[in-house]
């Protein structure tokens, strides 16, 4: 009923605004409007489209992508934009009827469209789809960022000079992340690259930069962690003798803290090695409140807590 009410509603305002629509011009402003739906979007087109952009990010610090809904604000705000960036792979699991909606009249793009798919890691559990957290392999988002560039120059020609040149600054940006990345990654022991998180959101990570990832739910925190999940995952803990586990700014901790009371429990102190960000960046004008910035502080914790 609820999936049925927001098509009806995204169905009504894009007729209502149907007969407003003028192409491609951008706004009364200059500015194109557009709108996002997680923060790591939202960093790229900021950098991108600079002063040629307006743009609104439906989700804010701390919002799991994989249970939003969208409001009926939400929905007017989708249809009054000229071009929508979401994820795709199933990232924003409850509104992709929404985006298909919104496709027949507005520029629409995922911003995974053109990864080739050899190099996307299976949904598991969920056969013939992808791993929708991309953005974890820093080589990856710069393809979403090539995505962006290109949309808002096929949307803009007369800025494209603009727009080639805040993306290649970005880009360059990226590659430096990159390589910040491998060079911490590179002062801890292989035997000590082991990733335990709340859930599987860091498998690109793990493949990219050589790290065994773990995570206590599967890859959509809409699969619930039970109690078997946190005895599995206790007796790899304590297996392993992995030094710090880390929860995840947009899951609840409980789930991790209790992996942490059952390994005190078979006599393994495992320390909760800080806050990770995952689905979600940190909060608006902080440094983790970039993409850039949620990169360097997940790297910095990670090898920080497992350092011997």
């Amino acid at each position: 009923m609820i999936k049925q009410t927001a098509i009806a509603i995204v169905t009504l305002l894009l007729v209502i605004i149907g007969g407003c629509s003028q192409g491609n011009a951008v706004q009364d402003n200059g500015k194109i409007k557009v709108v996002t739906t997680v923060g790591m979007i939202t960093d790229i087109v900021e950098n991108v489209g600079g002063d040629y952009v307006e743009v609104t990010g439906l989700m804010g610090p701390g919002v799991d992508p994989h249970l939003y809904k969208a409001s009926e604000g939400d929905v007017q705000t989708l249809a009054d934009a000229d071009i929508i960036f979401y994820g795709g792979l199933h990232l924003e699991a409850k509104m992709s009827e929404i985006f298909e909606e919104m496709d027949a009249r507005i520029t629409t793009v995922p911003v995974s469209k053109n990864i080739p798919r050899e190099k996307l890691l299976d949904f598991i559990g969920y056969p013939g789809q992808y791993d929708p957290h991309i953005w974890f392999d820093v080589s990856l988002w710069m393809s979403a960022t090539e995505t962006v560039r290109d949309t808002l120059i096929e949307y803009d020609p007369e800025h494209k000079e603009r727009y080639d040149a805040n993306a290649d600054a970005y880009l360059q940006k990226l590659k430096e992340l990159d390589n910040y990345v491998r060079q911490k990654v590179g002062e801890l022991p292989e035997d000590k690259r082991i990733l335990v998180t709340a859930h599987d959101a860091f498998h690109y990570f793990g493949k990219a930069y050589g790290f065994e990832v773990v995570g206590l739910q599967g890859i959509s925190t809409q699969s619930a962690a039970g109690t078997g999940d946190v005895q599995r995952l206790v007796g790899f803990i304590v297996e392993k003798k992995i030094r710090a586990i880390f929860v995840e700014s947009s899951v609840p901790e409980r789930n991790i803290k209790a992996v942490k009371e059952a390994a005190r429990a078979k006599g393994w102190d495992v320390a909760i090695g800080g806050e990770l960000f995952s689905d979600a960046m940190g909060n608006q004008d902080t440094f983790e409140g970039t993409y850039i910035g949620m990169v360097t502080h997940n790297i910095d914790t990670i090898v920080n807590a497992l350092t011997p």
